[in-house]
Formats: C-alpha cells, sequence, structure tokens
C-alpha cells in the first residue's frame, strides 16, 4: 500500500467530515477531494465504513502525535499549562476542526463499542500529557506541593471537554475565550497560582 496515496485520501476524508458531517460523506466525494477515483479509493478501504473509520483514526493518531508525544514545551511550567489549555479548545482553524472529528468519534463510539478502544486510547494519552505538564510544575515549585495530579489532570480534561463543546457549539455564554477563561481560573487555586498566570 502507498502510505502517500491512503493519507491523501484518509486526509481528504477528515476535511469532509468536518465540513458536512460523517453522515454526508460519500465515497465518491473524498475521491474527488483526494484527487482519486472511486476505484482506487475502494481498493485501499473496501467499504465507506471502514474508510470513515480509519479517517477518524488517522486523524487522532496525527493529532496525537503532533500534541501529546513532541518534546515538552520550553518556558515554565506555568506557561506550559497555560499553552496546553489554549491548545485544547476549539479555536478556529486546525483545532476547530479537531474537534468536530473528536465528536464525530464520540458519536460513533457510542453507538459502535469496536471504537471505544480508540477513543479510550486517545483519551489516556491526552490524560497522561496534562498530568505530565503538571507534574512539571510541581516538581519545579510552581504549583503547590502535594497537588493530586491525577485528579488535577483528570479535571482538566473534564473542564475543557465540557467547556469545549459549548463553545464548539456556539453557545453565547460559553465562546472559546470564555471557556479558557473557567478551565484557567478553576485549576489555578488547587493548583496554588494566580489565574492569570494561566491566561497569558
Amino acid at each position: 500500500m502507498s502510505s502517500e496515496t491512503a493519507d491523501r485520501i484518509l486526509e481528504a476524508a477528515c476535511e469532509l467530515i468536518a465540513e458536512d458531517g460523517i453522515d454526508e460523506v460519500r465515497i465518491a466525494r473524498v475521491a474527488q477531494r483526494a484527487g482519486a477515483s472511486t476505484s482506487l479509493v475502494h481498493h485501499y478501504f473496501s467499504t465507506r465504513e471502514e474508510l470513515l473509520e480509519q479517517a477518524l483514526v488517522h486523524s487522532f493518531e496525527q493529532a496525537g502525535v503532533e500534541r501529546f508525544d513532541g518534546e515538552p514545551a520550553t518556558g515554565s511550567a506555568v506557561e506550559g499549562l497555560a499553552a496546553a489549555i489554549r491548545e485544547s479548545l476549539p479555536y478556529p482553524g486546525g483545532q476547530e476542526r479537531e474537534w468536530v472529528l473528536w465528536v464525530e468519534l464520540w458519536l460513533r463510539a457510542v453507538r459502535e463499542p469496536d471504537l471505544r478502544p480508540v477513543a479510550a486510547r486517545l483519551y489516556d494519552r491526552y490524560r497522561r500529557w496534562m498530568a505530565d505538564v503538571i507534574t512539571a510544575g510541581v516538581e519545579s515549585g510552581e504549583f503547590a506541593a502535594g497537588v493530586d495530579v491525577e485528579r488535577a489532570a483528570n479535571l482538566a480534561v473534564a473542564l475543557l471537554d465540557g467547556a469545549g463543546v459549548r463553545a464548539l457549539l456556539g453557545d453565547p455564554e460559553m465562546d472559546v475565550e470564555a471557556a479558557r477563561a473557567l478551565v484557567a481560573t478553576t485549576l489555578a487555586g488547587p493548583l496554588g497560582v494566580e489565574a492569570d498566570a494561566l491566561l497569558d
């Protein structure tokens, strides 16, 4: 299999899922977006369902590598957590697209148990990434001693998910900046830092 060709098809499928929702995506449209024939798409993916599932997995594996498996950010742990909060919310552009795909994966995993391990694996990487950022702050003395790192990481993920969904939906009471402020102010207390430091 040509990885480059398959990746191009998967990326085209991701773009269409983000634009129109998973139920509206058809093989012919994916082929057109990828600059390929429908027969070539079928060569790599035997069914539409296989293509759509693999597109979601591809998107999240790529995002996971870029976001969670890279080198730690330079600078202070406070700056690192502020950046992690920003990077985890649906700001317009690539982050918003990732969120739309994430919601599609949630919905499919609810209906299709075979996808639940994929979602759980991605959540585990996300939580561990957040825990590593918080651990660095405890070890450097920037965050309060005795912080329950796992609890703080789970709280951060829950806050980001809940506020992020509201921002993605265009809730007038919770745009992306309000979501960021809510997460920062809620985490600041347990971590022993000023909320403003997490909003820089």
